[in-house]
């Protein structure tokens, strides 16, 4: 079993570089198999002439509804993120839930939860799909504004495997 390089300064280990530095795919056929679950967060800006659009909670374009196609392109982002990020497992997710909701400051909110019972986590799954349900809001109401921003994107959560993490 190969080693992973541990960082000199903070003494963590990269669970993605082998001893020598060189990228590798975590093995983890050792590991048991537990439930596992991710949620992720994106914030996107949207100024005033986009969402003066906004009627029944949510956006109508020429494409058509917009946060009900950025839920579809969500969900099968997190399905692929496999084949998007190069280290990471393909996995089955036994869910994947996007929830969009307009809050206070011309800010959508985008909640993307991914569970599966497997080896691995399922936060890469959680942080693709919520990242691409944000930038389809983007690419959707492009025409009507360039100003819209994707704030921010992280992990809010993470149950299953060696530890659990909750954002504050």
């Amino acid at each position: 079993m190969m080693m992973n390089k541990t960082d000199e300064t903070t003494g963590q280990t990269f669970s993605h570089l082998d001893r020598a530095g060189k990228a590798t795919m975590v093995d983890v056929s050792q590991k048991a198999e537990t439930r596992r679950t991710a949620t992720a967060r994106s914030i996107v800006y949207l100024p005033g002439e986009v969402m003066a659009q906004l009627a029944d909670g949510d956006l109508q374009t020429k494409k058509g509804s917009v946060f009900q196609t950025a839920v579809i392109a969500g969900i099968m982002a997190a399905k692929k993120t496999g084949d998007l990020i190069p280290l990471c497992h393909p996995l089955g997710l036994d869910n994947c839930q996007i929830d969009i909701c307009v809050n206070g400051g011309n800010e959508i909110v985008i909640n993307c939860t991914t569970t599966i019972t497997a080896k691995t986590g399922v936060e890469m799954e959680a942080l693709v799909g919520v990242s691409i349900a944000a930038l389809t809001i983007y690419d959707m109401c492009k025409a009507l504004s360039h100003d819209i921003i994707v704030k921010e994107t992280k992990l809010i959560e993470k149950t299953g495997g060696k530890r659990d993490f909750k954002r504050a």
